[in-house]
C-alpha cells in the first residue's frame, strides 16, 4: 500500500460518519466548491441520529450531480432515469411503509422533467422526503438555464439573461400539499441537519429546497465563479423566518444583491399519508362470463 493510500484509509476511517459512505466510490468527483458534499454530510449524519438502523433507510436520485448522492450514501440506494426519483421511490414507501425513503437529488431533475411527479406526489401526500438541492442551472450538462435560474441571470442557454420568471420551489410545495417544507443553504448546516432529522420523525410528504453554490455551471457565468462567492451571498442577504408568510411572493434571486434570502422552516403540518386503497377481493372472469357482460350491455344500449 502507498504512503498516500494508507493516509487515505486512515482518514475515512476515522471520520464520524465512516460508515455511512461508501468507500470505493471516493474520493468524490464533484467540483472545487460544490455544495453537494455537505448535503450529503448532513443526511448522513441525520441517519446516524435518528434512531432508525440504516437497513431502514432507502435514498433514491436521478440524473445529474445532485443524482450522485445516492452512490456515496452506504445504504440501499436507487439512481434512476432523468425525472423518476419520485414515483421509483413512491412505489417503494407504498409498497414497504415501514422504509423511511429519502430522495436527493437536483432542482432541474425534481421540478423540470420530474415536475408533474412531483406536484402530485406532494398532492396525495406520499410518505417521501424529497432534499432538492437547487443550483440554479443545469451543472452536468453545460450551464443551461433550469426552471429556477433567476430572471436575467446568464446561463449557457441564456447568453443574454434569462428572460423567464424562475419557480419557488419552497411555495410551490406547500402549496400543492406537502406536510413539511423548508429551505436552508449549505452554509446553515446544522438548520439543515435539524430539518433533515425532522423529515425522519413525521410521515407525508416533506420537502427541504437546499440552495447549493454551483461555481461551474452557474457561478462562472454570473460573476459568482470564487468558491466562496455563494457561501458569501448566503451568509449576508440570507434572513431565517421560520412559517414565514412572504414565502409566496419571495423567489430566491442569488444574482440580485438588493433581495434578500428567505430560509426557514416554513411548514410543519403531519397528516395521515397515501397508501393503497384496497378495494375489495378481485373477481376472475372466464370468457363464458365475459360474454355474458357483453350482451348485457348491449341489450342495455339497444333499449335505451
Amino acid at each position: 500500500m502507498s504512503a498516500v493510500a494508507a493516509q487515505k484509509e486512515k482518514v475515512v476511517a476515522g471520520h464520524p460518519i465512516d460508515q455511512m459512505l461508501r468507500h470505493d466510490r471516493l474520493p468524490h468527483i464533484l467540483c472545487p466548491g460544490c455544495g453537494i458534499g455537505p448535503v450529503v454530510h448532513c443526511y448522513a449524519e441525520s441517519i446516524l441520529e435518528s434512531g432508525r438502523h440504516e437497513d431502514e433507510h432507502v435514498c433514491v436520485s436521478g440524473i445529474g450531480c445532485s443524482g450522485r448522492a445516492a452512490g456515496y450514501i452506504n445504504v440501499d440506494s436507487y439512481h434512476t432515469t432523468h425525472g423518476r426519483a419520485i414515483p421509483f421511490a413512491l412505489g417503494i414507501a407504498v409498497q414497504n411503509p415501514e422504509l423511511v425513503v429519502t430522495v436527493i437529488s437536483g432542482d432541474g431533475d425534481l421540478t423540470a422533467i420530474g415536475g408533474n411527479h412531483f406536484i402530485h406526489a406532494a398532492r396525495r401526500n406520499v410518505d417521501l422526503n424529497i432534499i432538492c438541492i437547487n443550483n440554479f442551472n443545469y451543472g452536468m450538462t453545460g450551464g443551461q438555464a433550469a426552471p429556477t435560474t433567476p430572471t436575467g441571470a446568464t446561463a449557457s442557454t441564456t447568453p443574454y439573461g434569462n428572460t423567464e420568471p424562475a419557480f419557488n420551489l419552497s411555495y410551490l410545495a406547500r402549496a400543492v400539499g406537502a406536510s413539511f417544507v423548508a429551505r436552508w443553504s449549505i452554509f446553515h448546516v446544522r438548520q439543515l441537519k435539524e430539518a433533515i432529522l425532522r423529515t425522519m420523525e413525521i410521515r407525508g410528504f416533506t420537502f427541504i429546497e437546499v440552495l447549493s453554490p454551483c461555481p461551474t455551471g452557474f457561478g462562472r457565468a454570473n460573476k459568482l465563479s470564487r468558491g466562496l462567492s455563494m457561501m458569501e451571498a448566503f451568509r449576508d442577504r440570507c434572513q431565517v423566518e421560520n412559517g414565514a408568510p412572504q414565502i409566496g411572493p419571495l423567489t430566491v434571486d442569488i444574482t440580485d444583491t438588493s433581495k434578500p434570502i428567505v430560509l426557514g422552516n416554513f411548514l410543519d403540518e403531519e397528516r395521515e399519508p397515501y397508501g393503497p386503497v384496497v378495494m375489495g377481493p378481485v373477481t376472475k372472469r372466464g370468457p363464458a362470463e365475459w360474454a355474458a357482460v357483453r350482451k348485457t350491455r348491449y341489450d342495455d344500449e339497444r333499449h335505451a
